[in-house]
């Protein structure tokens, strides 16, 4: 790796003891390097996270409206494809938006339709109209080989993706990737409790993320994500994957990044758990570990094609 690019890595964010594990699941250039070449120094950290990005819309016939900021760069691009009714504004947005822009790299965040700036209704989402959103940003704004992010339910989405477009998605980051999680926790409910949401149409799933102290999931959109999902059988993605999850996640086990590195084809994989870190996964060391994997990649990436 180029010394100006470990420079602008190096004094982008703080380096410190952070403690994670990584699980290869492949041969390739790892994290490793990169970590033992950065300076053990404490440089600024995120001093101007600002927007600096202008809000656009992507106008689909006969489908909602998409929100997104788009930052022009170089190949490949990022893409931030966020969690479940998340916005494009999130601190690992803005944070892998501000290190797209040091790098000089291409950038895109979004919301889904019926959440955020998007048009739409969020009680009509589905799995499926959201996998429909990503495809639309891959397809009519991105350009290039692009990297995907996703973070939790983004992460399902990601590799969705990955399967659709495969010529242009050239690695993914998941972060606390929730591969049929939604599904599988409503199906380990009592059969009682699964009657009454049924009943309902909605499933109150306590969350100390949400400020209601809830998600409140439309029994629609579990069972339409029913048809979506991918544990149970080969995943089709056979590019380089990166899984990073916190053990003290109490809405994704960590094990799901474990079982999703077990599905996929690709053999370049790493599960990279972060010992004291929630499902979140956005305090300092957590942003810091998820820039040093995006531009491990990148520099992977610049190396085969090179």
């Amino acid at each position: 790796m180029a010394v100006a690019r470990l420079a602008a890595v190096a004094a982008w964010v703080p380096y410190r003891s952070c403690g994670w594990a990584a699980a290869p699941v492949g041969p390739h250039r790892g994290l490793g390097a990169l970590l033992a070449l950065i300076p053990q120094r404490a440089p600024r950290w995120l001093p101007a996270c600002r927007q600096k990005t202008s809000l656009s819309f992507l106008n689909r016939p006969d489908l909602p409206n998409l929100a997104y900021k788009k930052l022009k760069g170089k190949s490949p691009g990022i893409v931030f494809i966020p969690g479940y009714l998340s916005y494009m504004n999130g601190t690992k947005a803005l944070a892998i938006e501000e290190f797209c822009k040091s790098l000089g790299h291409a950038c895109i965040r979004f919301d889904y339709s019926g959440v955020g700036s998007s048009d739409g209704n969020s009680e009509e989402s589905t799995l499926g109209k959201w996998r429909k959103d990503v495809l639309s940003i891959i397809d009519d704004l991105a350009d290039g080989p692009q990297i995907l992010v996703g973070s939790s339910l983004g992460g399902w989405l990601m590799l969705h993706a990955a399967i659709a477009r495969p010529e242009k998605v050239v690695a993914l980051i998941g972060v606390a990737t929730a591969a049929d999680t939604l599904v599988t926790k409503f199906n380990q409910l009592p059969v009682e409790l699964k009657k009454e949401v049924e009943m309902k149409g909605v499933w109150s799933m306590p969350s100390k993320y949400s400020e209601e102290g809830v998600y409140n999931v439309q029994y629609s959109f579990i069972k339409e994500a029913e048809h979506h999902c991918l544990l149970h059988s080969p995943i089709p993605v056979n590019c380089p994957i990166r899984l990073l999850h916190g053990m003290k996640d109490d809405i994704v086990p960590w094990h799901t990044s474990m079982q999703v590195a077990d599905r996929v084809l690709s053999t370049d994989v790493d599960v990279i758990l972060r010992k004291h870190s929630d499902h979140q996964m956005k305090e300092k060391a957590d942003i810091q570990l998820l820039v040093y994997t995006i531009d491990d990649l990148i520099d992977k990436l610049s190396t085969i094609v090179n």
